[in-house]
């Protein structure tokens, strides 16, 4: 899945800690503490970084005196590019980018080759065991992220138990504004992350709130209930949670995140459990599923192994199609889905919405594309997108804004 493999404590970290002490970094876990003997350097509140000019180029910054070389990487230039700080007589390393387009970047620096996030910015977020720095550039393409004077719906951090998989289990349950003030039942999407995440992702690196929030607010979304289940079927919760080797004790061996388990236990468990508990449309034209990458797999799976249960279907940047080494043989939809080409009406007769987008820089778009013209050779209804990007949040945040704006209309 996406993107960069951002976690802090490695070996290289235990070989460097005095560097890194002298550097004032700051850890995922701790803060890293400065021996007494050292003199009073530049600290976190008086290094501005990142700093966007009025022109949207932006500047950022780190303090060492220790440190041989620094780049900053970054979403905004593709997967592996890097950029390299200038030191200057203080100590201060800095480089100016841009200007860059508005967007909801990811970044992280690294320092003699030791990945951080940035100690200066507090906006952080985690996508599975990756960390990175936010950086928002304003402007309309990111508007649609950030948190605005809108009615507010709530998250909630839901436990339940799954018998299928032998466990209490976490989701989290996005509720929209007024949920707790009405009686009206809702519409539900169980939306899904990608491999290497869990039931935060959604919420933090998608930006799934406000962008439901936001649409709703505009009218160009209906108000919703959104389940952002965790699709590893051998964890309990996020590793922020639990450690990601904890299983009940009777619970078999660790199956494939995106085995069977899990595709039997949504239909089995978390429905159920969503609809005892929430006010929903039990109904199977008021049910979606979509998901990114493996999600997106299981999405296709699940969603349509189950026609009777979802009228929505969405699946972004799967690799299920092609384009990834090992993981996948050769996506064979007949055999994946029996009837599905060749009783293709009846799938159009269930659905109101089959829909595909892959970034257009993803090395996955074109077997996509062969994938949907299959499809529609076979008179299977789909609607394809591709958007500006690789395999990578923008483009999961950009395919659920635009999956969300369709759904249960």
């Amino acid at each position: 899945m996406n993107t960069y493999n951002l976690n802090f404590m490695n070996n290289n970290f235990i070989n460097n800690s005095f560097k890194l002490a002298n550097i004032f970094l700051l850890s995922i876990v701790s803060v890293v503490t400065i021996p007494a003997q050292l003199p009073q350097q530049p600290g976190f509140s008086t290094t501005a970084s990142p700093e966007i000019s009025p022109d949207n180029k932006v500047t950022f910054r780190l303090y060492s005196k220790e440190a041989a070389v620094i780049t900053v990487s970054g979403d905004w230039s593709g997967l592996g590019a890097s950029e390299q700080l200038v030191k200057n007589d203080t100590g201060l390393w800095t480089v100016t980018l841009g200007p860059l387009k508005p967007e909801y970047y990811n970044y992280y620096f690294s320092v003699d080759e030791i990945r951080t996030i940035d100690p200066s910015n507090p906006l952080t977020v985690r996508d599975g065991a990756r960390y990175a720095s936010v950086l928002v550039v304003p402007g309309r393409e990111s508007e649609l992220y950030t948190v605005k004077n809108v009615p507010h719906g709530n998250l909630t951090k839901e436990w339940y138990n799954s018998p299928t998989l032998n466990m209490d289990r976490r989701m989290y349950v996005y509720t929209p504004a007024g949920y707790n003030k009405n009686q009206d039942k809702y519409p539900v999407l169980y939306l899904h992350h990608g491999g290497g995440g869990d039931e935060d992702a959604w919420a933090t690196m998608g930006r799934a709130v406000q962008i439901a929030d936001n649409l709703i607010a505009q009218g160009k979304a209906k108000p919703m209930i959104i389940v952002m289940p965790n699709g590893n079927a051998n964890e309990v919760a996020a590793i922020t949670e639990v450690q990601r080797a904890t299983r009940s004790k009777n619970a078999p061996p660790p199956p494939q995140a995106a085995g069977e388990g899990y595709e039997t236990s949504i239909v089995k468990d978390i429905i159920p459990y969503i609809e005892a508990n929430y006010r929903v449309l039990a109904s199977q034209e008021y049910r979606a599923i979509a998901g990114l990458s493996m999600g997106g797999g299981q999405t296709f799976n699940i969603g349509l192994r189950n026609t009777d249960k979802f009228a929505w279907i969405g699946i972004f940047s799967s690799g299920m199609f092609g384009g990834v080494q090992g993981g996948y043989g050769a996506f064979d939809p007949e055999k994946q889905i029996p009837g599905l080409l060749t009783k293709s009406g009846s799938f159009n007769q269930s659905l109101k919405l089959f829909y595909i987008t892959c970034g257009e820089q993803d090395p996955r778009y074109e077997y996509t594309q062969k994938a949907v013209n299959t499809f529609k050779e076979n008179k299977l209804d789909v609607i394809f997108k591709g958007f500006p990007g690789s395999h990578e949040w923008k483009v999961w945040r950009l395919s659920l804004a635009d999956f969300l704006a369709q759904l249960f209309k």
